[in-house]
């Protein structure tokens, strides 16, 4: 739940900021400015952990290196095309999608107790799996909906 912090902060100081400079709260452009910066965060993630990132993909999978890169590469595109008004409802749809899809790596990944940082096996197991990461990926899922979709 660490990493949604870096949504509220941006959400709070970008609100803050339209206000001061636009005279009124801008919600749609801070909620959307909010999940750009997490998925470019994210997105930036899988070149530094990409390891661990391609530990969590199921064995199933070739490729998974490229995957991990290319998911990387996704989301920052995402990011960036949340912030054009233009294509911002089928980027957040497109991106509710891959929330979706990537849940099931997740499960993997707490299934085999993978740490995704240290890219071993010494994470914390299905604990993580129903206390934290469902409930992020509800709450990402949700805001992306709100801010991309609904409010756009």
């Amino acid at each position: 739940m660490k990493l949604l912090s870096i949504i509220a902060i941006t959400f709070i100081l970008s609100l803050s900021a339209t206000r001061l400079i636009e005279g009124f709260w801008n919600f749609l452009f801070s909620g959307n400015l909010a999940m750009a910066v997490f998925v470019i965060f994210t997105g930036v993630a899988h070149f530094k952990y990409q390891k661990g990132m391609a530990m969590m993909i199921p064995d199933f999978f070739p490729a998974k290196m490229f995957l991990v890169y290319f998911t990387g590469i996704l989301e920052i595109a995402a990011g960036i095309g949340l912030m054009i008004p233009s294509i911002r409802e089928i980027i957040a749809t497109l991106l509710i999608l891959f929330f979706i899809v990537i849940f099931f790596a997740n499960i993997n990944s707490s299934k085999k107790r993978i740490n995704l940082f240290k890219g071993d096996f010494t994470g914390p197991g299905l604990v993580y799996l129903y206390k934290e990461r469902l409930p992020m990926q509800i709450i990402l899922i949700a805001w992306t909906w709100f801010f991309g979709i609904y409010l756009s």
